[in-house]
C-alpha cells in the first residue's frame, strides 16, 4: 500500500516483520526491518530502489494497484544490492525499456547480480540532476563505500528529501514510518547497531561524505533512508550523531569479552569487572560470554567503550575458535583509539593469551603488555595480576 510522505512523494516499500538475519546469517535483526522504495509522482513519475528478491512479486503486484507501471518515466538504483535491487528483475520485464539512473559501479553490480539484459542505463555522478516537475529537481551525490562503491543519494528539491540509501538507516520494523513515532530507545539501539556492523568500517570515507553533503547547502527537510524510520523530525539528529561516531567514538565504558571450558577464564572475568568497578565506581563495565552472545550486539558494545579486555584458555595451543572469530570480525570493523588486554587460563603451553594479543595489535587495539594468565584454575596468587592490569586500563583516563 502506498503511503504518502509528502506532497506527491510516497513510500511504496515492503516492512518485514519476520526477518531475523541479514546479510546471510551476518547480521542479526532484533525488530523487524523495512525495505523503502519511493514514488514520485510529479510531471515525471519516478520510482526510487525497489525491495529484496523474496518479496518481488509482492512489490511490483502492489506497485501495480497504485500507478499503471508503463507510466513510470525513470528507476533511480540509489544501489544495486539484493535487498534494494532484488525485484528490479521482476519489474523490468513488465517495464523493460523504462531509464535507470544509477552510478557507473552500479551498472557492474546490477548486471553482475542479474545477467546483461539490455537494460536502458542512465550512468550519474555527483551534482547530475533531472527535472521532474516545477521546482522538483532530483540531484545525485555519489557514496562512494556507504557501503558498497556504487552507492548513491538523491536529493529531491522542493519537497526538500534527502533519499539516503543506506546511510542514516536501521533495522527496525516502524508501521508509522516515522522516526517521531517510534520507540526512541529502540530506534537508537538500532541505529548505532546498524552504523557499527555496517557503516563504521567506512568511517574515512563517510566523514568526508557528510563534509560534502554539508557544503551542498541542501535544504533537507526529510531524510528518507533504505531500512527503518524516515527522519522528519529533526533530520540533522541522525547526521550529527554520524559526525560522532564517525569521529573514534568512545564512551566511559569497559567491555570484558571471554569464552571458557572449565569455568577458570570466566573467573578472571568477573574478577576484572569488580576490580574495575572498585578503581572507577562510574566507568561502565559490560561482561560477554562470548559463544553465548549475539555478535552484532557485542560489536555494539565494544564500539561504545574505552577498552576491551578479551578472554579465553588455551586449547589445542590457541584461543577458542569461538574467541578467533570473534576478533577476526572486530578487525573488520577498523575500532580505533580503544585499548585491549588479554587474560587466560591454560593446563599445558598456554598460548591463548599471546595470541589475543597478536589479534587485538592486528584489530588496531592499543594493547596493554600486563596480562592475567592462571596455570589451571586461579588463585590467589592469578588473581593478584588483576590490580597491575587494571591500573594500567584505566591510568590515562582519571
Amino acid at each position: 500500500m502506498k503511503k504518502v510522505l509528502k506532497n506527491n512523494v510516497s513510500w511504496v516499500g515492503y516492512m518485514d516483520w519476520e526477518i531475523k538475519k541479514f546479510h546471510g546469517d551476518d547480521f542479526t535483526i532484533n525488530h523487524g526491518s523495512s525495505q523503502n522504495a519511493y514514488l514520485l509522482e510529479y510531471d515525471k513519475t519516478v520510482l526510487i530502489d525497489t525491495v529484496w528478491t523474496p518479496h518481488r512479486f509482492d512489490f511490483v503486484e502492489n506497485l501495480k494497484k497504485e500507478i499503471d507501471l508503463k507510466k513510470i518515466d525513470l528507476i533511480i538504483m540509489n544501489h544495486g544490492e539484493a535487498d534494494h535491487s532484488g525485484a528490479l528483475p521482476a519489474l523490468m520485464a513488465e517495464i523493460p525499456e523504462t531509464p535507470i539512473y544509477c552510478t557507473a559501479a552500479a551498472v557492474k553490480s546490477l548486471e553482475g547480480q542479474y545477467g546483461q539484459n539490455g537494460w536502458n542505463f542512465h550512468v550519474v555522478k555527483t551534482g547530475d540532476s533531472i527535472e521532474i516537475g516545477p521546482g522538483r529537481t532530483l540531484t545525485f551525490v555519489e557514496m562512494k563505500m556507504l557501503h558498497w562503491p556504487d552507492s548513491m543519494a538523491t536529493f529531491l528539491s522542493g519537497d526538500n528529501i534527502l533519499f539516503s540509501n543506506d546511510a542514516f538507516g536501521q533495522h527496525y520494523a516502524v508501521a508509522e514510518l516515522y522516526n517521531d513515532l517510534a520507540d526512541q530507545c529502540v530506534l537508537y539501539q538500532e541505529a548505532v547497531k546498524y552504523f557499527v556492523n555496517i557503516v563504521h568500517p567506512f568511517c574515512i570515507f563517510l566523514s568526508k561524505k557528510l563534509a560534502e553533503i554539508a557544503a551542498l547547502n541542501l535544504p533537507i527537510e526529510m531524510i528518507a533512508p533504505s531500512h527503518g524510520v524516515i527522519w522528519r523530525d529533526n533530520p540533522a539528529q541522525i547526521v550529527e550523531k554520524y559526525a560522532l561516531w564517525a569521529n573514534a567514538y568512545q564512551e566511559d565504558q569497559i567491555t570484558i569479552a571471554y569464552d571458557t571450558m572449565w569455568e577458570g577464564t570466566a573467573k578472571i572475568a568477573h574478577a576484572l569487572a569488580a576490580a574495575i568497578k572498585e578503581a572507577s565506581p562510574q566507568t561502565v563495565v559490560k561482561i560477554f560470554h562470548i559463544a553465548k552472545t549475539d555478535k552484532n550486539d557485542l560489536m555494539t558494545e565494544i564500539f561504545k567503550s574505552k577498552a576491551l579486555l578479551v578472554g579465553s584458555p588455551t586449547a589445542c595451543n590457541d584461543m577458542l575458535s569461538s574467541v578467533a572469530g570473534m576478533l577476526s570480525f572486530t578487525k573488520s570493523l577498523r575500532f580505533r583509539n580503544k585499548k585491549a588486554a588479554a587474560f587466560g587460563c591454560y593446563g599445558w603451553s598456554g598460548e591463548a593469551v599471546k595470541n589475543i594479543q597478536s589479534a587485538l595489535k592486528d584489530a588496531g587495539f592499543n594493547v596493554l603488555e600486563e596480562t592475567v594468565k592462571s596455570f589451571w584454575n586461579p588463585t590467589e596468587e592469578t588473581l593478584n595480576q588483576v590490580p597491575a592490569l587494571v591500573e594500567a586500563l584505566l591510568k590515562e583516563d582519571k
